[in-house]
């Protein structure tokens, strides 16, 4: 349920509890409704099914208040606990540099809260947060961008960044349409408004997207934690950290590869 198997799940148990202020199980006083342990499989649980706190309340047999608090209190100390996992930048340029690589933008759907007309994507036709994802010819993910509002394109999410920096140390990069105007990024052709493309153009973009499909399974992997694929419901400020721990989450379990 945790999406974790029980040797990472032993291993995430003991970060998060060196960075408890106090312990679990204090031994006086009332005790916990649920083991640090059978809490953590409710937090990441959440982020990896994303299915109702209810629901994970009848499964564990607690109010379902039980189980927001469990989830509010865990989530940023799994953020913590696997922020090591997360490829920086500068790790992220060293494994890029003068290799090919892939980038494409995505969007983290999330509720439309009421006075956030940012998060709403013209191109995706919902709201949420969107990322730029760099990973190489083979499709392993080097680098996540930290989200931002969902109103933002793709050259919008570029320009002056760290993926930008990154990309720009590749020995050559391959992106979507998202990204014409680009010097370094290989793209589709845009089909002219006045007449179809030609024959040697609909070879170029069917040659492009042959190199780029590594980077949309990536996406598509990475969203088998589905925090990140359906519709995020707690409140908006808790976004960035369930965000961090989830892609923290998906490198934890790629370390143990």
């Amino acid at each position: 349920m945790s999406g974790l198997t029980c040797e990472q799940l032993d291993e995430l148990e003991e970060r998060v509890e060196e960075l408890l202020a106090e312990p679990w199980d204090k031994g006086t006083g009332r005790p916990r409704e649920l083991t640090l342990r059978e809490a953590l499989i409710v937090s990441c649980g959440y982020t990896r099914n994303n299915i109702t706190e209810e629901v994970w309340a009848e499964i564990f047999s607690v109010h379902q208040t039980t189980v927001s608090r469990y989830i509010t209190e865990l989530t940023p100390l799994i953020d913590q606990a696997t922020e090591e996992f997360r490829p920086s930048a500068e790790e992220a340029a060293e494994a890029t540099r003068d290799a090919i690589a892939l980038v494409d933008g995505t969007l983290w759907p999330c509720w439309s809260w009421e006075g956030e007309s940012k998060l709403w994507s013209g191109k995706y036709k919902t709201t949420g947060h969107g990322s730029l994802i760099v990973t190489n010819l083979q499709g392993r993910i080097t680098f996540v961008s930290e989200p931002v509002t969902g109103n933002r394109h793709d050259m919008a999410k570029l320009e002056g960044s760290d993926v930008e920096k990154i990309l720009k140390k590749a020995g050559g990069v391959f992106g979507d349409k998202g990204f014409i105007g680009t010097d370094y990024i290989t793209t589709p052709i845009r089909k002219p408004q006045c007449r179809q493309l030609l024959q040697w153009q609909h070879e170029w973009n069917n040659q492009v997207s042959s190199f780029r499909a590594p980077v949309e399974r990536a996406v598509a992997t990475l969203k088998t934690w589905r925090i990140l694929f359906t519709d995020y419901r707690r409140p908006l400020t808790t976004f960035k950290s369930s965000f961090r721990a989830a892609i923290g989450l998906y490198f934890f379990k790629e370390s143990f590869a």
